[in-house]
């Protein structure tokens, strides 16, 4: 009877354990839920960044190949009053050269 009163106290600790287990299995499959979408979602914006980057970087290199382009063709007069600038390479140097923007 004694050996029973234990065997019955440690099942209903085991028991306890076993419904605690459960419940962090639970609240750990909401997290990993929600890390799963919160990660799906930042690729996706990593995605996006990239192809913005991409598409940047296509749009400056045909800039830079028409301004280029341009040096060869007729020399080009820029306004002195525009303050962006940028530097490229000219074809004949290796050093940068200072070339101002038009604002649109």
């Amino acid at each position: 009877a004694e050996k029973n009163l234990k065997l019955e106290e440690r099942i209903t600790m085991l028991q306890q354990q076993n419904e605690e287990l459960r419940a962090r299995i639970e609240q750990n499959t909401v997290i990993t839920r929600q890390l799963s979408e919160e990660n799906a979602n930042l690729q996706e914006y990593v995605e996006k960044e990239v192809e913005e980057k991409k598409k940047l970087s296509r749009t400056n290199e045909e800039l830079l190949w028409k301004l280029q382009e341009g040096d060869a063709v007729s020399p080009v007069k820029l306004p002195p009053s525009s303050s962006t600038s940028f530097y490229r390479c000219s074809s004949g140097n290796s050093s940068p050269a200072k070339v101002r923007t038009l604002r649109r």
